[in-house]
């Protein structure tokens, strides 16, 4: 089955914001075993849309349209996609209803032009929008169907996700039972991880199991994309081969499905009621911020420490003897003040050391050094990371929150990585 996509507005085809949207929902449609074969911007001009809707009209078996479903004057899908179907626009009584529904339980009058939003193409389906005042349709245009979405990303994933996708599905033909088990790892490279899931595949001698990687660094997500007649069947078929990841993998994975590095963290500390501490510099408080916005945070993060300079971090841990350079011990020493000047249980301590002689070109070094103290037990690695700045604070951040999570599960903190020199 041929898809296309359509993304429709000035501000993406002038490159004023980042096409976001394209790539989730390539990504996704790629999950599910659904490839793209062809995709287009369009800017808001009526001529050019009409043009391009009936292009992929004539080549493509479906197509989704993304943008253009709003109650401006600039939002022009719903009328150039009658046009392109040879059809008029019509009011639709019960998506006006879900509008004014919409506002009146936020206390809040509808414009009057929102009604546009409710005016679509005779014949179309409706495709509900929840969270939103923008329904997405479908509609047949010459030989393709065509899905209208929001471009509101939060909208458009779940139109995507819920109604599209399923719809796709049926239409090729292909078992609509489809699971999805993603494992979140890091210090593992693509390639490498290729090489260690070797086989995996063939697992399922039927070819119901498709392996996938997407690399977005620091982290590596990878996916098994499984099918089958109904769920249960499918996990089971699933779930010898999810073992044989975990066991390839090893301590390498940090996280699975929707959970994150920094959720693992934190449900650790919970486990035990601990406390934690963080003191970082060059990382500008990034590590902390990942894990004390998370729900229950306010109860388990004690302080976050953030400086650029040795002394004054020392300072405000109360740490008397200022280390003369940047090392395990030193790492150690910030880990053990933290702790006991903010009373928490564990303190995580991440000093990084940029190398002076590369710091003005592209390409520089950081020596990265990391302690966690509990009041018996210190823990610490230090590691050379090679790229660019913002590669380097990157992966101490993540370093730092992986070597943590380690530590609370008991797992070595020392294990080599993939992109350390």
């Amino acid at each position: 089955m041929r898809i296309e996509v359509i993304c429709t507005g000035d501000e993406v085809l002038t490159g004023k914001i980042v096409n976001s949207n394209f790539s989730y929902i390539s990504q996704k449609l790629e999950d599910f075993g659904l490839s793209l074969t062809w995709e287009t911007t369009v800017g808001d001009d009526r001529d050019e849309l009409l043009l391009a809707f009936q292009l992929a009209g004539q080549r493509a078996d479906a197509v989704i349209v993304n943008g253009g479903l709003g109650p401006t004057v600039d939002d022009l899908s719903q009328e150039i996609a009658a046009k392109a179907a040879g059809v008029g626009l019509e009011l639709n009584e019960a998506w006006m209803t879900t509008m004014e529904a919409f506002f009146a339980k936020r206390l809040r009058q509808m414009p009057p032009n929102n009604k546009k939003q409710a005016m679509l193409p005779v014949g179309a389906e409706v495709l509900d929008n929840p969270i939103g005042t923008a329904c997405g349709f479908a509609v047949t245009i010459g030989r393709a169907r065509f899905y209208f979405t929001p471009g509101v990303p939060r909208e458009m994933r779940k139109m995507l996700e819920e109604q599209i996708i399923p719809r796709l599905l049926a239409k090729s033909g292909q078992q609509t039972a489809v699971f999805l088990k993603r494992f979140h790892s890091y210090g593992i490279g693509e390639s490498h991880a290729d090489t260690l899931l070797d086989g995996v595949e063939a697992m399922a001698p039927d070819g119901s199991v498709k392996l996938g990687f997407r690399a977005h660094y620091p982290q590596l997500e990878t996916k098994l994309t499984a099918r089958g007649p109904d769920m249960n069947e499918i996990r089971a078929r699933l779930a010898p081969i999810e073992a044989e990841v975990r066991k390839r993998y090893g301590n390498f994975i940090m996280a699975e499905d929707d959970a994150t590095l920094e959720g693992v963290v934190l449900a650790e500390l919970a486990k035990t009621k601990a406390t934690l501490a963080i003191v970082e510099d060059f990382t500008a408080g990034q590590i902390c911020a990942r894990v004390a916005h998370l729900p229950g945070a306010e109860k388990l993060v004690r302080r976050g420490v953030v400086a650029r300079d040795m002394t004054e971090l020392c300072n405000a841990v109360q740490l008397l003897h200022v280390p003369q350079g940047i090392d395990k011990e030193a790492a150690e020493a910030v880990a053990r003040a933290a702790r006991e000047h903010t009373g928490a249980t564990h303190a995580l301590a991440a000093l990084i050391e940029i190398d002076n002689a590369a710091a003005d070109r592209i390409e520089f070094a950081g020596t990265v050094c990391l302690a966690i103290a509990t009041a018996d037990k210190v823990a610490s690695r230090r590691s050379r990371v090679v790229g660019g700045r913002d590669w380097v604070r990157l992966g101490a951040v993540e370093m730092g929150l992986d070597c943590l999570r380690r530590f609370l599960q008991g797992l070595p903190v020392d294990e080599r990585i993939d992109f350390e020199k």
